[in-house]
């Protein structure tokens, strides 16, 4: 009998999928998956029809389309005042999740440590596993904010990276300007590098800007900063994403991104980067879209027996449904899709360590008349 020893002994079906497949198998309200139910903009879709038909359809530059990572090094001046190089600074990636694990793979050695926050999103490990990394997952406090003194009682001479998420998923919180201080701090005259994980930039509420790491210039020369087209336009399934990296990381990211995808669908990036360029108003007000979604949810769930603090940022919110059932929070999750209707993603999975959770987070990405028809539900429990 063939015999195959695992790289990856301990890793299953991820919850994202798990959870999906149950919605669809209970015909549940899907609000565990992050993806919206609603379209791309049209303009978009129109853009993407004319480069399909104009030709574009072979292989663009491993890099990635120069048009796009123009109107990239464009935006991000905009956004963070930060001068990037296009040709040298940024890779056009299939999907923020190669952006992670490349950035992983290309400076993760046998035996590294690399910083994570619990609870983390569920890419990060796997990646440091097969680089031969070793994971110090850190536990966010019970607002999901950093304990630097905790960062720094870990960090050894065998810290090689820390990996940030801003706005975070699962939790919603986002970094501070104060936050970035200590982090600058902690990497100052050391070789640890930061990767940042900003693929929810566009979705900071209650007028906050995002603390973007590609603010700070001492943290930009040691970060790669990866950021999703499939969050900013509503086409999760087109797996288009894009990293940030001063020169000397970007020619190692660049090394062993053209052995995992070598480049990434051409019309597509086309497509976006003249709706970049022509639509700019799209990024600038999508705080105040997703923030409308989040008051939306937020207000019908306000007679619910669910407990909730408005998310800072993503398009996730957490709620604690301790009122309602001692179950944990697997169990409570099955039980919500498979009986009453409605799916969500429970917490505890996204921490090294469980702690006994009873916070599920659910997705308002969704049509307000979704959202009403899934509080609605939740409302009678």
């Amino acid at each position: 009998m063939l015999k195959i020893a695992s790289k990856l002994p301990h890793v299953g079906t991820t919850i994202f999928t798990v959870m999906s497949q149950m919605a669809n198998e209970y015909q549940a309200i899907n609000l565990s998956q992050g993806y919206p139910d609603f379209n791309a903009p049209q303009p978009l879709l129109d853009l993407m029809q004319k480069y399909l038909n104009a030709g574009m359809n072979q292989y663009p530059p491993m890099t990635g389309v120069a048009y796009l990572r123009q109107q990239i090094a464009a935006k991000v001046d905009k956004l963070y005042s930060c001068t990037v190089d296009s040709e040298t600074e940024i890779t056009v990636t299939s999907g923020a999740t190669e952006a992670l694990f490349v950035a992983i793979q290309a400076t993760i050695e046998a035996d590294d440590e690399v910083i994570v926050f619990d609870p983390v999103y569920d890419s990060y490990e796997p990646a440091i596993q097969l680089a031969g990394g070793r994971t110090i997952h850190i536990p966010l406090d019970d607002k999901f904010n950093i304990n630097w003194n905790l960062v720094r009682a870990a960090v050894t001479s065998r810290t090689r990276m820390i990996i940030v998420n801003s706005p975070h998923n699962p939790s919603g919180s986002t970094l501070k300007a104060e936050d970035l201080d200590q982090l600058e701090a902690l990497t100052e005259d050391s070789d640890i590098l930061v990767l940042s994980d900003e693929v929810y930039e566009h979705m900071v509420f209650n007028s906050l800007a995002h603390e973007s790491i590609l603010r700070r210039p001492k943290l930009r020369e040691r970060a790669f900063v990866v950021s999703s087209f499939g969050k900013t336009y509503h086409a999760t399934g087109w797996k288009v994403a894009y990293c940030v990296a001063p020169v000397a990381l970007s020619a190692e990211f660049r090394k062993v991104h053209q052995y995992v995808t070598f480049t990434t669908h051409t019309p597509t990036q086309w497509a976006l980067a003249e709706y970049m360029e022509n639509y700019p108003e799209h990024y600038l007000e999508l705080p105040a879209f997703y923030q409308a979604k989040r008051d939306l949810f937020v207000e019908e769930m306000k007679d619910s027996r669910f407990k909730l603090t408005p998310s800072q940022g993503t398009y996730f919110q957490l709620a604690d449904y301790s009122q309602i059932s001692d179950k944990s929070d697997v169990d409570f999750t099955h039980w919500l899709t498979q009986e009453i209707g409605v799916a969500a993603i429970p917490i505890s999975v996204f921490y090294d360590k469980p702690t006994p959770s009873q916070h599920v987070r659910f997705c308002f990405a969704k049509d307000d008349a979704t959202i009403r028809a899934a509080c609605k539900i939740l409302r009678e429990l």
